[in-house]
C-alpha cells in the first residue's frame, strides 16, 4: 500500500531511482557532506527517538537483567505492555543502517541508566523498561546491556556520521523513600506553608533545622543547617534499599523534598513527587554539583553529543541556569563544540508561551516544541483551520534568542507520552479511509521535515504504527511483538502487524522520510534558514505556505501544504527576485506569474518544496 502523497513524490522526483541510490543493503549511501559530526549544528540533524527495550533484541541473554524469580522480580514479560520486552543496545547498534537509510543523523534514547526493575502498589506493579526509574546514574541497566555495549553503539553511530543523544533526569530517582503511615505512592502533598522546613510535622511541631533560611538562599553554608528531612513526613527507607542508589550521596533523604505527590499545579509542581518518584531537592548545592558531575562523566566516558532533559518544568529554574552552561562548557573542553541540550515541558495545548518561558527563566538552550506537535495534530491531522499555524510561528520571538532558538528546537508529531501522530489523525477523522489516513500522516511528516525546527521521528511511525492511546499504548515493539494490544492494531501503509519485525525499508512512510531527509540535508535553507509565513487558509482547511531562506545566498525555498481533501489553487507572495522555481518535492510552477507572485496548485493532502532560481 502506498499513500497518494508518496506516489506524487515518486512521480515528481523519480524516487524509486533516488532511493535505490540512497539505500545500499538497507544502509545509507554517503549523502551530501554536512561536515564532521562534531561541527554540525543542532539544526542540521534529523533525530530518531527510540525506546531501546521496544526496538530490537540483539542479546536474549540479558532479557531478565541478570535477575532471577518471576516477572515481579526481574520485570521481563513480553506479553505485558508495562514490562521489559527484551530490546537492548546491541539490537539498536545492529539496526543503525536501517536508521541511516531513512536519513537519520542523530539517535535519542530513552534513559539507559540502571532502573528499579519493578515499582508500584501491590497489584499495580510495572517495570522500568522505559528508563525513568533510576537507581544507579553511573551505569547501563543490565536489561539493556553493558557500558561496553553503549560505547560500541556510540562508536558505531559516530562512524556513520550519526550523533547520540541521551535522555537524562535530574528531577527524581526511583521510588525508594517512603513516608510513615502513608500508602506506597499515594502520599498527599504537604505545602511549605503548612509544613515548613523549620518544624517537624507541621507549623505546631517541634523546631528542627535551626538557622536554615529556606531554599531561596542556595549557599552551601545555609544548606549545611538543613539536617533533618522529617519536616513534612517521617521518612522511612526499606532496609534492603538503604544503599541502592549510586552515587552514594543519593541515598541520603536530606537531598529530597519529601513532601508527597504532586498534583502538577503551582508549588507542588516543583516540590512534589512525580507519581511517588523521589523528588530531588534541586535547590541544594550538593544536588546541583552532583548532577553536573554525573552527566559530565557520561560525556567523558562515551563522548555523546547531547542531552534531552526529562521533566524540565518540575525543577527550579536556578538549577538549569547552572547545570546547562556547566555541561556545555565541559563538552567543549572535551572537543564537542555543538553539544545540544533540550528540555521537556509537556503540554497538550498549542501555547508557545508555555514552552518559550522555559528558555528565558531556566536559560535552557532549547526545548522540545510541544506546541508544534499540537498544531500539526490539529491542522495536518484535519481538525483546525490554519490560523493556528500563523499563531505558532508568529510567536517564535517569545523564545530566548527568538527565531534562532525556535529554529533549533526539536519538533515532533507524537511521542511516547501523548501517543502517535497517526492516532490523532484517526481520532480527528472518524470513518476516514486508510488511504486518507496515510496521506495525512505523510503530509504531517512533510511539514515536520521542511518547516523550521529539528525534525524528530518517533520510532515506529515510519512503519505505520497507530497507537490506541498514549503512554504504554504507544510503545509498541519493532522486533516482533508478543503483546496482544499491539498486535491487533491495523497499521498504515502495510498489511503486516507488529507481530512480525517491522524494519521494512519499502514502507511508504519510511521512503517518504528518507527522500525528504535527503532534500533537507542538501538544502541549507531547510536546516538553517529563517522562515516567513506566506499564506494560510483562515476559514477552512486548505493551503498553508511558508518560505525559508538560504543563510548564505538568501535564495528562497517555498513550502506549500494542502490540509484539505480537495484540490487547492492560490497565488502566493514570494520575493521579487524569485522568478523561477525548481521542484525539490511535489509539483511547482516553473515561473512566477508576476513579480512577487507564484501560482500554487496542490492535490488533496499534497505538498511541494520549490527552490527559487
Amino acid at each position: 500500500m502506498m499513500g497518494s502523497s508518496t506516489k506524487r513524490i515518486i512521480a515528481g522526483l523519480a524516487l524509486g531511482a533516488a532511493v535505490a541510490g540512497f539505500l545500499v543493503n538497507g544502509a545509507r549511501a554517503q549523502g551530501p557532506a554536512l561536515g564532521d559530526v562534531r561541527n554540525r549544528l543542532p539544526e542540521d540533524e534529523v533525530i530518531y527517538f527510540v525506546l531501546p527495550d521496544r526496538f530490537e533484541n540483539g542479546d536474549a541473554s540479558n532479557d531478565r537483567g541478570g535477575l532471577g524469580g518471576d516477572r515481579l522480580l526481574h520485570g521481563y514479560d513480553p506479553a505485558a505492555k508495562g514490562y521489559f520486552h527484551g530490546g537492548d543496545l546491541k539490537g539498536l547498534t545492529k539496526r543503525l543502517g536501517y536508521l541511516q537509510g531513512m536519513g537519520i543523523t542523530a539517535v535519542w534514547l530513552t534513559p539507559i541508566f540502571k532502573n528499579k526493575a519493578i515499582q508500584g502498589p501491590k497489584g499495580q506493579e510495572s517495570a522500568g523498561y522505559h528508563g525513568y526509574w533510576i537507581t544507579d546514574f553511573t551505569t547501563v541497566d543490565p536489561h539493556l546491556g553493558t557500558d561496553a555495549d553503549f560505547k560500541a553503539l556510540v562508536d558505531a553511530a559516530h562512524a556513520r556520521g550519526m550523533k547520540v543523544y541521551m535522555d537524562i533526569i535530574a528531577n527524581h530517582t526511583a521510588d525508594v523513600i517512603q513516608f510513615k503511615g502513608c500508602p506506597i505512592q499515594a502520599c498527599k502533598y504537604r505545602s511549605l506553608a503548612d509544613y515548613p522546613y523549620q518544624r517537624r510535622g507541621g507549623v505546631k511541631g517541634k523546631p528542627i533545622n535551626p538557622g536554615f533560611l529556606g531554599d531561596a538562599d542556595k549557599s552551601a553554608a545555609n544548606f549545611a543547617r538543613l539536617t533533618n528531612p522529617n519536616f513534612a513526613y517521617e521518612v522511612e527507607i526499606p532496609a534492603a534499599e538503604k544503599s541502592i542508589k549510586v552515587p552514594a550521596w543519593l541515598n541520603d533523604p536530606i537531598y529530597y523534598h519529601n513532601r508527597g505527590n504532586s498534583d502538577f499545579r503551582a508549588e507542588d509542581s516543583t516540590y512534589g513527587d512525580f507519581s511517588g518518584l523521589d523528588d530531588l531537592a534541586t535547590e541544594h548545592p550538593r544536588v546541583v554539583q552532583g548532577m553536573i558531575d554525573i552527566y559530565a562523566g557520561w560525556i567523558d566516558r562515551f563522548g555523546i553529543d547531547g542531552f534531552r532533559v526529562d521533566t524540565q518544568r518540575h525543577v527550579n529554574p536556578e538549577f538549569w541556569a547552572v547545570f546547562a552552561p556547566a555541561i556545555i562548557a565541559h563538552a567543549k573542553k572535551r572537543g564537542i563544540p555543538n553539544f545540544t541540550i533540550f528540555g521537556e515541558n509537556f503540554t497538550d495545548k498549542m501555547d508557545p508561551g508555555f514552552t518559550a518561558v522555559r528558555t528565558r527563566d531556566d536559560k535552557m538552550p532549547n526545548v522540545l516544541d510541544f506546541p508544534f506537535a499540537r498544531a500539526m495534530q490539529d491542522t495536518a491531522g484535519g481538525k483546525n483551520k490554519l490560523d493556528e499555524l500563523l499563531d505558532l510561528f508568529g510567536k517564535d520571538p517569545l523564545y530566548e534568542g527568538g527565531e534562532r532558538t525556535a529554529r533549533s528546537n526539536p519538533t515532533f508529531l507524537g511521542n511516547h507520552d501523548m501517543g502517535r501522530f497517526a492516532q490523532f489523525v484517526r481520532r480527528n477523522n472518524p470513518g476516514a479511509s486508510a488511504a486518507e489516513l496515510q496521506a495525512r500522516v505523510e503530509l504531517g511528516h512533510a511539514m515536520l521535515l521542511t518547516l523550521r525546527g529539528v525534525p524528530t521521528i518517533y520510532y515506529g511511525d515510519e512503519q505505520g504504527f497507530i497507537s490506541d492511546g498514549g503512554d504504554q499504548e504507544a510503545r509498541e515493539d519493532m522486533f516482533g511483538s508478543k503483546t496482544a494490544i499491539y498486535n491487533d492494531n491495523v497499521l498504515l501503509g502495510t498489511s503486516a502487524t507488529t507481530a512480525t519485525p517491522r524494519f521494512d525499508v519499502a514502507h511508504p512512510t519510511y521512503r517518504l522520510i528518507a527522500e525528504l531527509a535527503r532534500v533537507r540535508a542538501a538544502t541549507p535553507a531547510l536546516r538553517r534558514g529563517t522562515q516567513v509565513s506566506r499564506y494560510a487558509e483562515l476559514d477552512s482547511p486548505g493551503l498553508f505556505a511558508a518560505s525559508r531562506f538560504d543563510p548564505a545566498t538568501g535564495r528562497e525555498v517555498l513550502l506549500a501544504f494542502n490540509t484539505s481533501d480537495k484540490p487547492v489553487s492560490r497565488n502566493v507572495a514570494v520575493e521579487i527576485r524569485s522568478s523561477a522555481f525548481s521542484a525539490l518535492a511535489g509539483q511547482c510552477s516553473p515561473k512566477a506569474i508576476a513579480p512577487g507572485s507564484v501560482s500554487v496548485s496542490l492535490p488533496p493532502f499534497g505538498f511541494a518544496v520549490c527552490a527559487a532560481r
